[in-house]
């Protein structure tokens, strides 16, 4: 089985609220089960996405932090 499509968003330097809205429009912009991968500097962004990604019904496979860079990968999930 071929591994899913991964789509990378290179949000570093942009602040509240632009790296999620870029998320969001990227997200509208894919089919179910397709992954994210996004990359961002605003430290408010971990709170952001994590509340995102559970209120919209995506998964959020990985969030960390490693020298100042958030790290984001969530699978796209079509709401019932």
């Amino acid at each position: 089985m071929a591994d899913p499509k991964e789509t990378y968003l290179d949000v570093k330097g942009l602040n509240c609220p632009m790296p999620l809205l870029k998320a969001k429009r990227t997200l509208n912009g894919m089919e179910a089960g397709e992954r994210l991968r996004v990359v961002a500097t605003d430290p408010g962004s971990m709170k952001d996405f994590t509340v995102f990604a559970r209120q919209a019904g995506h998964d959020l496979l990985e969030a960390f932090e490693d020298q100042g860079v958030f790290n984001y990968l969530l699978v796209k999930h079509e709401r019932p």
